[in-house]
This record gives structure tokens, C-alpha cells and sequence, in this order.
């Protein structure tokens, strides 16, 4: 029979016991450093891109005690928001979208982030604008006027983006029955019938967009003319032409003309120098784990790294860049370093 003593006795032992694993965990903790990347849905590229470079700098960094993780979100705008609350120490970001921020236009217009600063350019954000062939007229991107037509997740970069675009076209959102879903859920819609067409920005190949080809979806990604882009680029001169090469997609012989804008990875000044330094460090002097991890991840190099950046660099990537004989913009030099 157990006593109440014994029972007073179990307890306290086992209150010293959660107490020494708490301590020896606090101590096991203490030198490292937890890091986490802002992405997007699972179906499009940021997410693979994000816990790919996660997985290399944990690899790469464990005697730094430097840890690092993916996680989804609803994309660059949320990212934004995860960065400024220190939710995400790194976020991939479209272009336009850390423009606006870093800028405060549109969304951010009460509310910019002066704060932001990039590490790299990553790859292009191509941009598929998908519809069902049935819908289709003159196979471009102004054939989605009067569908139902997904422009991406609420607060998602996809959204943001996809009604600029749409104002170069002197479309809004009156012009289409709009929808609100990921890449994944946006080809499930189309596939059953609930939906026309959406949005998919990604670099190529993009999962949904493959899987909508090889499953027998009758849509297709529509193109963008010469004249769409010259008035899109007037809304926010952030894109520019992109080659969609033939056998990228199942079934899909032929090039697709389309346009693209950089996405970026981006983080807060507020991350210290040192490990923006050994992150960017690490990432490029392990590029073919990078490839490996995703086709778009083929378009980093040093030569390409800066392209198309407008937000100035992080101190601890001008660091590097400048080590490794990257000539740096006198724009992206960071404030910090004058």
C-alpha cells in the first residue's frame, strides 16, 4: 500500500527529474541558434527551395550550432508579416512584393518596412496563368476576363501580384468571379469542374502545374504578348520575358511565352551579421546540393545572384559578395555599410 508520504516522495523526485532534463536541455540549447524560413503552399517551388536551403545550412552549420526549417504560409505578403513579428528569420519574397514593402506602396503604403534587406536573388517567378482550353480565346492572359478565376490564397504574394498584372490588362477583380486557393487546390478545382483557371507563379518545373498536364486536366498555361508586358511593366516595371521551353510540362511540345519577376531571399537587418554571413557563404559554396534539390534552383549562381534586387543587401551577404569579387550596386550597398 502506498502511503501519502511515498505518494509526496514520487512527486517531488519526479519534479526534480523534469527540472534536470529542462536544465540539460536549456544547456544542450544554449549555443545554438534556431532560424526558420518563410515559403509558401507546399505545391509551388518556395516551399521545396526553403527546406532545401534549411537542410544544408543545418548540415553545413551544426558546428556553428546554426539550426534551420521550412515552413509553410500563404506566401510573400504573410512572409512579410512573419519577418516583421520575428516569427521567420528568412523569407522568400517576390520581387514586386519586396519593392512595395521596402518602398511602402500599395499594401504597405501605411505601413512600409524599412528594416527589410536581401540576401540573394534565388530564381525566376514565372508566371503561369492557367485556364481551361474551353475558356480559351486568344490563347494570352486576357482570356480570363469573365471567369471563375483563382487569383491565389488572401494576403499571398500570388494575389498581389496577380491583380497588378491584372491592371496592365485594365482588368480588377469586377472583370472575374475570383476564387482564393493554393497551387494544388487551385488544379483540384479546375479538375472537377468548380473552377476555370488560376494563378500559379513559380519557378519551372511547378508541381501543380505538371501534375495538371500529366493527369488529363484540359487547361493550359496561356501566353503574354509583347504589348501585355510593355503595359503590365507600366503598373510596376518588375517583370520581363521568360521562355517556358518545350518538355518542360508532359505533353506540352512546344516553347510557352510568358514573363517572370526574381524571387528574393530576404530577411530582417535586425538578424545579426555573422550568420546572415555564414548563411550566404554556405549556401553558395554548396550550389549542387541546391540543384539537386529543384530544377529552379539551377538559375543561382554568383553572376546571377543580384539580378533584378532592388532592396538593399543584408550587411552580413554584402559581406560575402564583396569577399567573393561580386561587384554590388551602389543601390544595394546597405545602409549600415555607408
Amino acid at each position: 500500500m502506498i502511503t501519502k508520504k511515498t505518494k509526496v516522495i514520487f512527486t517531488v523526485i519526479g519534479l526534480l527529474l523534469t527540472m534536470v532534463v529542462g536544465f540539460r536541455a536549456a544547456a544542450i540549447n544554449k549555443d545554438k541558434q534556431f532560424v526558420s524560413v518563410a515559403t509558401a503552399s507546399t505545391g509551388g517551388t518556395y516551399y521545396p527551395i526553403g527546406v532545401g536551403m534549411a537542410n544544408i545550412w543545418s548540415t553545413h552549420l551544426k558546428e556553428e550550432g546554426i539550426r534551420a526549417s521550412g515552413q509553410s504560409s500563404a506566401g510573400s505578403i504573410e512572409n512579410i508579416d512573419l519577418l516583421r513579428k520575428g516569427e521567420a528569420q528568412l523569407a522568400i519574397l517576390q520581387g514586386l512584393i519586396a519593392t512595395d514593402a521596402y518602398t511602402g506602396v500599395r499594401n504597405f503604403e501605411e505601413n512600409r518596412y524599412k528594416d527589410l534587406r536581401t540576401i540573394s536573388m534565388l530564381w525566376p517567378n514565372v508566371e503561369h496563368f492557367v485556364l481551361m482550353n474551353n475558356k480559351i480565346n486568344t490563347g494570352t492572359i486576357e482570356d480570363i476576363e469573365g471567369n471563375r478565376f483563382s487569383v491565389g490564397p488572401q494576403a499571398s504574394g500570388t494575389e498581389q501580384s496577380t491583380v497588378v498584372m491584372m491592371q496592365g490588362l485594365d482588368l480588377t477583380k469586377k472583370d472575374i468571379r475570383p476564387e482564393y486557393l493554393g497551387y494544388d487546390d487551385t488544379i483540384s478545382a479546375m479538375r472537377d469542374g468548380r473552377l476555370d483557371g488560376g494563378s500559379l507563379p513559380a519557378g519551372i518545373p511547378t508541381s501543380a502545374i505538371t501534375d495538371m498536364y500529366a493527369s488529363g486536366v484540359k487547361a493550359s498555361v496561356l501566353e503574354v504578348t509583347d504589348e501585355q508586358l510593355n503595359t503590365i511593366n507600366q503598373e510596376s516595371n518588375s517583370w520581363y520575358r521568360f521562355t517556358i521551353p518545350a518538355g518542360t510540362y508532359p505533353k506540352v511540345d512546344k516553347d510557352i511565352q510568358t514573363i517572370a519577376q526574381p524571387n528574393l531571399l530576404a530577411v530582417s537587418k535586425q538578424l545579426d551579421e555573422k550568420t546572415v554571413y555564414l548563411l550566404t557563404k554556405t549556401l553558395y559554396e554548396n550550389l549542387d546540393e541546391m540543384y539537386a534539390v529543384h530544377s529552379s534552383a539551377k538559375n543561382m549562381t554568383l553572376e546571377t545572384a543580384l539580378d533584378g534586387i532592388s532592396v538593399p543587401l543584408h550587411i552580413g551577404a554584402y559581406k560575402y559578395f564583396t569577399e567573393a569579387g561580386v561587384d554590388v550596386p551602389e543601390e544595394l550597398i546597405p545602409p549600415e555599410a555607408k
